[in-house]
C-alpha cells in the first residue's frame, strides 16, 4: 500500500483515538468469577507511558525483544503499547507451549525482559524461562515472585510525550506454531501491519462502534490483527474472555459486531443447539413461516452472536453443510485465509460471493498465482521482513519476483476464487506408486457431526486409511454397546460416501477411531489446532500392519 500514511500506522491512530474520545471504555476485562474492570483510552494511555518509562529505563539498544506470555487480556495491549513506546519489539508466546519451546523463542529472540500474564500451564512454561531473564507479572498472572505490574508502574516515571515509531521500523516478532519442526520467527515492521489493517478496516466498513470478543490467541498473527491492530486503528471496543467455562457468558457480555472463529468451534456451537432442540425438530420449526424468524433469533441471541454483522472462520476448511446451516440461521460464515508471513492477510470470501470449498477472492492489494506445481503465490503489503536471524529459510520461502511461497497447494476458479487443495510436502505414495493428497479427504470426514478431526495416511500401504476423534459429545454415548454399535454402522456408510467421491487410488480401506484425544498438550495439534501429522501418525505406527490385516472398515483403537 504506497499510500500508507504516518497517521496511519497503529501507534499514532491509537494516540488520535486518546485525543477524540478520552473517557470512552476500550478495553474490558473480566475476572474472579465475572467481575467487570473497564480501561479507557486514557487509562490504557497512562498504563502504557508509565511501563514504557520503566522499559526505557532499563537502558536496552533500541529495538530490543521484550516477550510477552499470557492469554488474552487487557494487559497483554497494554504491555505491546508499552514496548512501542519503549521503541522496542514485541515477541509473543504462546500459553500452551511445551518447556523447551519457551526456551527456545526466549533463547532464539534474544529477549531482554518477560512479561508473564493470565496463564493456566505456568508450572510447566516456567521451566522454559532462563533464572536470569528479568520478568514482570501482570495483574491476572498465577502466583510468582516477579516483580508485579502494577508495583512496577506505580514507581515508574512516565515516558516523555507520545513517541512514535516509522513504518519500517521492527514491530513483532509471530513465531509460527511449528507443525514441520522448530518454531521460525516471523519479522514484521509497523508497515506490513498497518498496511494490511487500514485495508482490513475499509473491507469491513469497520468504525468504532464495533465490538469484539478477544479469545483466539493473540501470539498468533489472526487475532493479533483482528482484536489488537484493528481496533488500534478504528477504536472500538474490545472485550475479553475470562475462561473456556464462562465463555458463552463472556460472548453474551460482548455482544459482538465482529466475530471470527476456527471450524471446531462453529461446530460446537451448532451441537450445543442440537443438544437443546433435535435437527429434525429444529428443521421443521424453520419451515413454519413466522416461527422460523423467531427461532433463529433466539438461537443467535442465546449465542451472543445477534448482533453480529461480520462472522469469519479461519484456521482449517469448514463443511459444506456447514455454512448452509448458520447461512439458514442469517449468519453468513465468510472463509478467511493467510498465514503468519503475510500477516493473515490473503484471501477473504465477499458477501453472496461465497462458493462451497472455496476461500474466497484476494484482498484488493493482494496478487495471487499457481506456480507450475499448483503451489499458491501471494504477493501483498502485508508479506513479512523475513525469518527473525534466518536469510536462508526466508529466500526458501520468496519467489525472485516477491511472492510468497504458501507451501499450499490450490487452485483458482473462473471467478478468481481460490481453493486449497493440500500442502506441498504432504503427499504420500502408497505402495501401488500413486501419490494421494490427505487434506481434501480429510475435509471429506470433517464433514460428519460424530467426527472432530481425522488424519488421511498410507504410505507404503496398497490404500488409504482414516484415523479419526470422535466428536467430544459422543465420547460418553459410546461406552454404550448399542450406541457404539450404531456409530459403527454409521462409519461403514459414510467410508462409502466418501470412497465414491475420490479417485480409485485414493480409496480408504479403514476408518480408525482413536481413544485419545490430540490436544496442544499433548503435542498432537498446534496452538492454532492444526493436526501435527508427524505426532499423530507415530502413535499408531505399530498398530497399522494389525489394522491392514484385519480387513475391517470400522476399528476401535483398544
Amino acid at each position: 500500500m504506497a499510500d500508507l500514511r504516518d497517521s496511519d500506522l497503529l501507534l499514532q491512530r491509537f494516540y488520535s483515538h486518546c485525543d477524540a474520545r478520552p473517557n470512552d471504555v476500550y478495553l474490558v476485562q473480566p475476572h474472579d468469577g465475572g467481575q467487570v474492570t473497564e480501561y479507557t483510552f486514557t487509562q490504557v494511555l497512562e498504563e502504557a507511558r508509565r511501563m514504557a518509562g520503566h522499559l526505557q529505563g532499563l537502558g536496552l539498544e533500541p529495538q530490543s525483544k521484550i516477550a510477552i506470555i499470557s492469554k488474552n487480556c487487557a494487559h497483554f495491549f497494554m504491555a505491546d503499547l508499552a514496548i512501542w513506546m519503549a521503541g522496542h519489539v514485541s515477541v509473543a508466546l504462546y500459553p500452551t507451549l511445551a518447556h523447551d519451546t519457551v526456551a527456545y523463542i526466549l533463547e532464539h529472540s534474544e529477549a531482554k525482559l518477560l512479561f508473564v500474564g493470565k496463564l493456566d500451564m505456568w508450572d510447566e512454561l516456567k521451566l522454559g524461562v532462563p533464572d536470569d531473564l528479568p520478568c514482570i507479572a501482570f495483574p491476572l498472572a498465577p502466583p510468582t515472585d516477579y516483580p508485579e505490574w502494577d508495583e512496577v508502574t506505580q514507581a515508574a516515571t512516565p515516558i516523555e510525550g507520545r513517541p512514535t515509531r516509522d513504518a519500517e521500523d521492527q514491530s513483532l516478532i509471530i513465531y509460527t506454531s511449528g507443525s514441520t519442526g522448530r518454531p521460525k520467527g516471523v519479522l514484521h515492521n509497523f508497515r506490513t501491519i498497518s498496511a494490511p489493517t487500514v485495508s482490513l478496516a475499509r473491507t469491513l466498513a469497520a468504525t468504532k462502534d464495533e465490538r469484539i470478543l478477544s479469545y483466539l490467541p493473540l501470539a498468533h498473527a489472526m487475532d493479533r490483527w483482528l482484536s489488537e491492530c484493528l481496533s488500534l486503528y478504528c477504536g472500538f471496543r474490545i472485550y475479553f474472555a475470562e475462561s473456556l467455562d464462562s465463555f458463552v457468558k463472556d460472548l453474551n457480555r460482548a455482544e459482538p459486531t465482529l466475530f471470527v472463529s476456527v471450524p471446531r468451534l462453529w461446530l460446537k456451537f451448532q451441537l450445543g443447539v442440537f443438544s437443546k432442540m433435535p435437527p429434525k425438530k429444529l428443521n421443521r420449526l424453520l419451515k413454519i413461516p413466522i416461527l422460523s424468524g423467531i427461532v433463529k433469533k433466539k438461537i443467535l441471541t442465546n449465542l451472543g452472536l445477534q448482533h453480529v454483522r461480520f462472522a469469519g472462520s479461519g484456521s482449517a476448511p469448514i463443511p459444506a453443510e456447514l455454512l448452509a446451516w448458520y447461512r439458514n440461521l442469517g449468519l453468513e460464515l465468510l472463509e478467511g485465509y493467510g498465514m503468519s508471513e503475510n500477516f493473515n492477510f490473503s484471501h477473504l470470501t465477499r458477501p453472496g460471493k461465497g462458493r462451497a470449498g472455496y476461500i474466497g477472492h484476494p484482498h484488493p492489494e493482494v496478487d495471487c498465482k499457481l506456480s507450475e506445481e499448483g503451489e499458491i503465490l501471494v504477493k501483498g503489503p502485508g508479506t513479512m521482513v523475513g525469518y527473525y536471524k534466518d536469510p536462508e529459510k526466508t529466500a526458501e520461502v520468496m519467489t525472485p519476483d516477491g511472492y510468497l511461497r504458501t507451501g499450499d497447494r490450490g487452485e483458482i476458479d473462473g471467478e478468481g476464487r481460490l481453493r486449497i487443495t493440500g500442502r506441498v510436502k504432504e503427499l504420500f505414495k502408497t505402495s501401488k506408486g500413486k501419490y494421494v493428497a490427505p487434506a481434501p479427504i480429510e475435509n471429506l470426514f470433517n464433514n460428519d457431526p460424530h467426527i472432530e478431526l481425522s488424519l488421511v495416511a498410507g504410505s507404503g500401504y496398497p490404500k488409504t486409511h482414516v484415523v479419526v476423534q470422535l466428536a467430544e459429545d459422543w465420547l460418553p454415548k459410546v461406552s454404550d454397546p448399542a450406541v457404539k454399535a450404531q456409530v459403527t454402522a454409521h462409519f461403514e456408510k459414510l467410508l462409502g460416501e466418501v470412497n465414491r467421491q475420490i479417485e480409485e487410488f485414493e480409496v480408504v480401506g479403514f476408518i480408525a477411531v482413536a481413544k485419545d484425544r490430540w490436544t496442544i498438550e499433548g503435542g498432537q495439534l498446534t496452538p492454532t489446532q492444526k493436526i501435527r501429522r508427524n505426532a499423530i501418525e507415530s502413535m499408531y505406527v505399530d498398530n497399522l500392519d494389525a489394522w491392514y490385516a484385519a480387513k475391517k472398515k470400522v476399528i476401535w483403537e483398544e
